[in-house]
């Protein structure tokens, strides 16, 4: 197994999901809530960013790896999946609504390592519609992590919801496009079940 600063990055980020869950059970002796969102939503954007570094620095620094490829959706995944449960728990989005969104990413990551095994993944690789699916999914869930004032009116629970709503159009969206994309591969081919 490899490991190299891209690597680091993505073991950082599976690291802080404790971290980052354990801070919104602290009483308010030791943190007040307003300070757990703000950290909470650091944290999380903390992880966002060494998500798009790990990739950049892998391919700028020529180190790739199949153990890196597996790693970072798998931490994507973990980190987000961790906030949405929060999110819900802290009543602050709609249960629903994390359903389809982490349904989906275990829908579409089985579809992709079938398709691998297939070999041919690159027929459900990342589509612009997933980026901007993901994009809506971050900044709903910051917004909804943060949930405080950012400018007077604006209310950032009520349109963290709203770009989740988005996502969750977005992710339903992304999954027929993966969907529909896997079932050109099999048109015509013998399947196994």
């Amino acid at each position: 197994m490899p490991f190299n600063l891209p690597i680091f990055l993505t073991w950082l980020r599976v690291a802080l999901i404790p971290i980052f869950v354990a801070i919104f059970f602290l009483p308010d002796t030791m943190l007040l809530a307003h300070m757990r969102n703000i950290t909470g939503a650091v944290i999380f954007a903390l992880a966002a960013v060494t998500d798009w570094l790990d990739g950049y620095l892998a391919r700028k620094l020529g180190q790739t790896s199949a153990f890196g490829a597996f790693l970072d959706p798998v931490a994507d995944k973990l980190i987000v999946a961790a906030s949405l449960i929060l999110l819900v728990q802290l009543s602050r989005t709609e249960g629903w609504m994390a359903m389809i969104i982490i349904g989906r990413e275990i829908a579409i990551s089985a579809l992709r390592e079938w398709m691998a095994e297939m070999g041919t993944r690159k027929s459900v690789a990342v589509a612009y519609i997933g980026k901007l699916k993901t994009a809506a999914q971050m900044v709903a869930i910051l917004l909804l992590l943060y949930a405080g004032p950012i400018v007077p009116g604006l209310n950032t629970l009520v349109l963290g919801n709203v770009f989740m709503v988005l996502a969750v159009i977005l992710t339903l969206w992304s999954m027929v496009y993966y969907l529909r994309m896997a079932a050109r591969e099999f048109a015509g081919k013998k399947i196994d079940l």
